[in-house]
């Protein structure tokens, strides 16, 4: 669809036509301030025929023409797409230290490590949080950042499926993830920042404190929502046959709890995946994705092309100006 910004512009367009009422009547010389070559058309017919002579004019008003419609700002407007509206910062702090690597989880039936089944359930809620900035930060014995908020999904998912364990160590520093999170959702324009930590440990490691960092984060209207992985009961071989042990004994519940309670967020225990991916269904819930999208159109400006052509006009009338004075020379 065509849209002139400047429509009033096109109230220009019979200006030359009320210029050469004007000039009708009057001597040539008066015609010379509007088209200094005149005197060739009038004399023209007389040698060449209408046709030829006529040609310059009609260029000109070709040139007229496309000048007119360029000050008049046309613009192509094209499909409207669905844009969706800005929603959170909203920061995942993944645990990536060595215990992340028990197995004590399920994929597709299968036995499946706790960072993988992190992965797997992360995958989907991203794929979901359109309207969200989304960042990653990847905690063990210090603090990362691997990517900054943006709303390109598709590359926060593939850098979340590329995180490995003990690529920030083996021990777990909650305290500075938290800091991190902080120090990135600051100053930030969005209504609502948000931080999810998950992690299957308790702070070992790291130059802040857990607590002094939760406290922070609510004087910064930072949301802090914790989740605890790991399975309570899990089959091991032993000397004198299989045993039940606790794969989450170093969990600290208590201080995951604390965390989320000061920064107005909410603390979740996932003993599965499947409750893993009810935790991140909740959270959903808790922290909704903006319901509208927003129309846009994309707007191709068509000033610059029509003013290209007009100049190409006004030059080939020259051309046929400076001809048609060779042609007329020449015969007189």
């Amino acid at each position: 669809m065509l849209d002139l910004q400047w429509p009033w512009a096109l109230l220009l367009l019979p200006l030359p036509f009320f210029f050469l009422w004007r000039a009708r009547g009057k001597n040539a010389s008066a015609t010379h301030i509007y088209w200094r070559h005149s005197h060739f058309l009038a004399k023209a017919p007389q040698h060449h025929g209408r046709n030829r002579s006529g040609l310059p004019l009609i260029l000109l008003m070709c040139a007229w023409l496309t000048m007119v419609l360029a000050l008049s700002r046309p613009a192509w407007l094209g499909e409207a797409t669905q844009i969706p509206p800005t929603g959170r910062d909203l920061l995942i702090a993944l645990d990536l230290s060595g215990s992340m690597q028990i197995s004590d989880m399920t994929l597709n039936d299968r036995t499946a490590d706790r960072l993988s089944a992190a992965k797997e359930v992360l995958s989907q809620f991203i794929r979901e949080r359109r309207g969200d900035r989304i960042g990653i930060i990847v905690f063990g014995s210090k603090a990362y950042l691997q990517a900054p908020l943006s709303y390109d999904l598709e590359t926060i998912n593939q850098l979340i499926q590329e995180s490995q364990i003990g690529f920030a160590g083996e021990q777990t520093a909650i305290g500075d993830a938290i800091g991190l999170g902080i120090k990135r959702l600051q100053d930030k324009p969005a209504d609502q920042k948000v931080l999810i930590l998950m992690t299957d440990g308790a702070n070992t490691a790291g130059r802040v404190s857990p607590l002094q960092a939760a406290n922070y984060a609510a004087k910064q209207g930072v949301t802090v929502h914790t989740i605890g992985i790991g399975a309570e009961h899990m089959i091991r071989p032993g000397f004198f046959g299989p045993k039940v042990v606790n794969p989450s004994s170093d969990l600290d519940e208590p201080l995951l709890t604390n965390i989320a309670h000061l920064t107005g967020g909410q603390f979740f225990r996932a003993r599965s995946t499947q409750e893993l991916r009810q935790v991140y269904a909740l959270l959903d819930q808790l922290e909704p994705i903006p319901s509208s999208d927003i129309l846009q159109r994309p707007k191709t400006t068509l000033f610059h092309w029509l003013g290209a052509l007009s100049l190409l006009f006004v030059a080939v009338a020259l051309l046929a100006t400076r001809r048609l004075d060779f042609s007329l020379g020449g015969r007189t």
